[in-house]
């Protein structure tokens, strides 16, 4: 039994190449939504500071943001108007509810400021 675990847990080290679970949903995120941001020159850390000072909480940015990925309309945009003349509106994702809850968490877990945050000791 054993071994059973231990040769499961070598081919699922190999499987994902050593990452760990945080690497996996990063290297997703990339695919499925910044390449696409990066290609376009669209500025993530931008977008998800916009987030934070007109919802103020992961929770309420999530929301935020699903509601418009569900349903992308200028209205709902925290982008100004100016925004949609260089970059296009975009379609609606094609994908579940909670792979894309998984994005937009990942998304806020990446370009969340308190991470750059340090205090002097």
């Amino acid at each position: 039994m054993v071994r059973n675990i231990c040769g499961g847990m070598i081919v699922l080290f190999l499987v994902l190449g050593g990452e760990s679970s945080a690497e996996t949903a990063g290297r997703s995120l990339d695919l499925a939504c910044l390449s696409c941001h990066k290609e376009q020159k669209i500025p993530s850390d931008l977008i998800y500071r916009r987030y934070l000072m007109r919802y103020s909480t992961a929770d309420r940015i999530e929301e935020a943001m699903f509601a418009y990925l569900k349903d992308p309309l200028q209205s709902r945009s925290i982008m100004p108007p100016q925004f949609f003349l260089k970059f296009p509106m975009k379609p609606p994702l094609a994908i579940s509810d909670a792979k894309m809850r998984a994005y937009i968490r990942d998304y806020i877990d990446r370009y969340d400021i308190r991470k750059r945050l340090s205090l002097e000791r």
